[in-house]
């Protein structure tokens, strides 16, 4: 359990700008998206120039508020999401413990999400960059899966597109449940939240 004193930073990867919004690698700006729509506020610029940021309280009862989370969209492209998220871990004095990071995964198939803490970057830019920054691995990752690409498609090129449509039909399902697997982490610990969301 979470205590409330504790600050959570949760991190969408993805790459800034209108050119890249509905591509695979941008689903942890989707996924911090609805977070966003339920705490009611909007990514706003943070002080530190170099991210946007939308501050409040995840999940929790009345009576019982649930812990601060800042929601944070790095304003660089993935492979420097590393150097906004270390200054806004120092901004809010979180630790690498007390971060998530929503991410693409290439070795999960689509609408399929994993939870967990440390681990490698899997050749994953965004998780690279962090790690570089930090010094350690040992964040928390949403791995939300979008398969492997099909036939001979370059991976570089599978995940800077567009999903297909029949995907695009299951998508607000699978940011929906992504966006719940990140309020029971925060409120309920890791080991709840991979038994209820890990597929």
């Amino acid at each position: 359990m979470s205590e409330v004193g504790e600050v959570w930073l949760i991190v969408g990867l993805g790459n800034p700008g209108p050119n890249y919004a509905g591509h695979r690698h941008n689903i942890g700006y989707l996924v911090n998206d609805e977070l966003a729509s339920r705490l009611g506020g909007s990514f706003r610029a943070h002080k530190s120039g170099r991210a946007d940021v939308v501050e409040g309280r995840l999940g929790g009862v009345p009576g019982r508020p649930g812990p601060r989370v800042v929601l944070a969209r790095p304003r660089s492209y993935m492979n420097e999401v590393g150097g906004p998220a270390k200054a806004l871990a120092s901004f809010y004095k979180v630790d690498p413990a007390q971060i998530v990071a929503i991410h693409d995964e290439l070795d999960i198939p689509f609408d399929t999400m994993r939870l967990k803490l440390g681990g490698g970057d899997n050749g994953h830019n965004g998780l690279k960059s962090l790690r570089a920054s930090f010094g350690t691995g040992d964040f928390h990752r949403v791995r939300v899966g979008i398969g492997r690409p099909p036939g001979r498609q370059d991976v570089a090129d599978f995940v800077l597109s567009g999903y297909s449509s029949a995907e695009r039909k299951d998508l607000p399902f699978q940011v929906d449940r992504a966006a719940d697997a990140i309020e029971c982490l925060v409120t309920e610990g890791l080991e709840k939240a991979q038994q209820r969301f890990n597929s």
